[in-house]
């Protein structure tokens, strides 16, 4: 006991929870979020560009994640291999990469090399590797991605669904466009994307590892070599409701269902913690969820079948999938409908309550094991407008939901009842 109360003492000492602070160039400040570990002599931080991900590609669909591809083949003077041997032989890693609202730039280093991290990290900001040799590589890898994912059946029901859910919106279109939109970016077009998206008004940064606060401060380095660029709110699409049908007919042996709806809660809704309770019940919770139980266990429809709602601060829906036999899909669909219809009405039962607070609650701690883990979660509730430390506070508050509280707040979301559905099918 003696031996384990001296372990607790030790990471206590060693292990700070994240911090929110400011890094203020020219009058602007830029969060920084952190988080102190010395057991391991590493340290690892982000810069991420709000509003800048593929949501961002306007009219050039792909742009954002040709211009991370761009920025993983190293600078101009050393090209992408000598680049890349540079930082292995410092045990380095540097990477760019695009999501849906946000652009990431990713660094992890010893201690020792934090320095040489940044200066490499500067090398590539001033300058990256914009050569027609540069972009015809990552052109030709993107479009033999595109084309592996031709035969992808899940891949391509979900890009349908959202196509139906997001029609004429930047959410409709692939983070990678298509063949024809690959083939049209040009140089001038990763620049441009480069100087309007990579500026120091839109950054957040993280950091995490053995780190001080003369550490931290070194981050100003690489924000004085970013122009300042222009700070925009993200616009924020709904999902529709018109409850559409697309069938993509291919050779195939199974049914791929895709389904979802439009879902009305924001990220700053007091009510989310609610929503990962219901959504747990009813599809996301594996073995035990209503769907999987009525689609697969009761009726042996489909090995498994999901849902869930995506919440961001751009999008809020809800969906879900399965696959079937092609002679089951039409009872299979009619199945799941009625599963959802009756959740809605219904609401869940006091066991289902018991077991998901049990499942959620229960397995906090694998949801925060590395630091990684920490400092993406401290991002997050920054990011969706919530002081670090709400997630404690939420688990609180699922701890403590009543029956009639869940089910009066399901009952209030018909809408995940107007599902659109994609199938790609025989």
């Amino acid at each position: 006991m003696k031996k384990f109360l001296v372990s607790i003492l030790l990471i206590g000492q060693t292990i700070m929870a994240a911090t929110l602070s400011y890094i203020n160039i020219n009058n602007t400040d830029i969060p920084l979020i952190e988080e102190t570990d010395h057991r391991l002599p590493i340290v690892s931080f982000q810069i991420i560009f709000r509003y800048s991900g593929y949501i961002a590609d306007e009219n050039r669909h792909g742009v954002s994640k040709l211009t991370a591809k761009i920025l993983n083949e190293g600078t101009k003077k050393l090209g992408s291999t000598k680049f890349a041997n540079l930082l292995e032989s410092k045990a380095i890693h540097i990477s760019a990469y695009s999501g849906t609202e946000t652009f990431v730039l990713e660094v992890s280093c010893l201690k020792e090399q934090f320095g040489e991290a940044l200066l490499r990290l500067k090398e590539l900001l001033t300058d990256p590797n914009l050569t027609t040799e540069a972009l015809k590589k990552v052109k030709i890898d993107t479009i033999g991605y595109i084309k592996s994912k031709e035969n992808d059946f899940d891949y391509i029901a979900s890009k349908e669904l959202k196509s139906l859910l997001y029609k004429d919106t930047p959410l409709a279109y692939e983070s990678t466009g298509n063949i024809e939109d690959v083939e049209k970016i040009s140089l001038e077009d990763i620049k441009n994307f480069i100087k309007e998206h990579l500026v120091y008004s839109r950054a957040i940064i993280t950091i995490g590892g053995d780190i001080n606060s003369k550490d931290t401060q070194k981050l100003k380095e690489i924000l004085f070599v970013l122009p300042k660029g222009q700070n925009k709110q993200l616009p924020f699409f709904e999902a529709s409701s018109k409850q559409e049908t697309k069938i993509i007919k291919k050779d195939t042996k199974q049914a791929y269902i895709y389904f979802g709806s439009p879902f009305y809660l924001k990220v700053d809704d007091k009510d989310y913690y609610k929503a990962k309770v219901a959504m747990f019940i009813l599809g996301s919770g594996g073995f035990g969820s209503r769907l999987m139980e009525t689609i697969r266990v009761k009726n042996g429809l489909a090995y498994s079948a999901y849902a869930r709602v995506s919440i961001n601060n751009s999008y809020s829906y809800f969906s879900g999938y399965m696959q079937t036999k092609l002679e089951s899909q039409d009872k299979a669909i009619k199945l799941t409908k009625k599963t959802i219809k009756e959740f809605v009405q219904n609401g869940v039962t006091k066991e289902e309550l018991q077991q998901a607070k049990k499942f959620l609650l229960g397995s906090e701690p694998l949801r925060v094991e590395s630091m990684q883990q920490r400092l993406n979660r401290a991002f997050m509730e920054y990011y969706k407008g919530h002081k670090l430390g709400y997630t404690k506070e939420e688990l609180k508050l699922i701890q403590n939901l009543k029956l009639d509280e869940l089910n009066d707040f399901i009952k209030k979301h018909k809408e995940i009842l107007r599902v659109s559905i994609a199938i790609v099918t025989k």
